[in-house]
């Protein structure tokens, strides 16, 4: 067994994420700002079980989702971005950097909310790939995912990604005055040029028919990718 972990030596901090827009096929992302507010209340008013893992929301008014895009617009850690749909150029989706660590290379991907038809399109997949891309690019070391352990959605999620399962924390937080344990993902820059791969195949045109259907699924692809899958969605 080593004494010591590997000499980092000649690495170089990543930088603060600085993206105002990062570009995708199906979406792009735009740093949340309240001009977006408006289409994301009406997207998100389809259905209130999107904040169900969320420690906020729902809104029942559209001036107090204004005055939360206000906030989390004016924040840098969370750091929120819009997922702009190019098909319609409505924003129907947030998600957020967090815990941004460049002293030590690690970025994390969260306040993940999605309107009921953002969820499951290849808007949705492409969008967290962007975010997931954007920090490698940087030069960041690790890349993390929590969710509720009981969110099975957002567990198959991390695993589709190629996100490998770390563990669970168990009584981690309380939230909406439940308790929440922890499931963590996470993939590392050693991973990345495998992840980089699969997702330039999946996102590729030839990998999708006529209609709009995947041919190969994003989950096969980084299936080998992962130093360890989710036994909670095995079998």
């Amino acid at each position: 067994m080593k004494k010591f972990g590997e000499a980092l030596t000649g690495w170089v901090a990543p930088r603060f994420p600085d993206a105002e827009v990062i570009e995708g096929r199906a979406c792009q992302l735009e740093r949340l700002e309240e001009r977006h507010a408006d289409a994301l209340f009406r997207a998100n008013s389809e259905d209130d079980a999107i904040w169900d893992y969320l420690p906020y929301g729902p809104f029942p008014s559209e001036a107090g989702y204004i005055r939360w895009v206000g906030d989390m617009a004016a924040s840098r850690d969370p750091l929120f971005y819009a997922v702009v749909e190019k098909e319609t150029g409505l924003a129907s989706g947030v998600m957020s950097y967090l815990r941004i660590t460049p002293e030590m290379g690690v970025i994390e991907l969260g306040h993940i909310n999605l309107s009921r038809r953002l969820s499951r399109s290849t808007a949705a997949t492409e969008a967290m790939i962007l975010m997931i891309s954007w920090a490698f690019r940087a030069g960041y070391r690790r890349f993390e995912w929590k969710c509720d352990a009981l969110n099975i959605p957002s567990r198959r999620a991390a695993e589709r990604l190629g996100l490998s399962y770390e563990g669970t924390f168990r009584q981690a937080v309380i939230v909406k005055g439940r308790n929440r344990d922890t499931a963590w993902f996470a993939a590392t820059d050693k991973d990345w040029p495998g992840l980089q791969e699969a997702y330039e195949a999946w996102l590729s045109p030839a990998n999708f028919d006529a209609d709009g259907r995947q041919i190969e699924r994003l989950t096969d692809l980084t299936r080998l990718v992962r130093v360890a899958s989710d036994p909670v969605l095995q079998g």
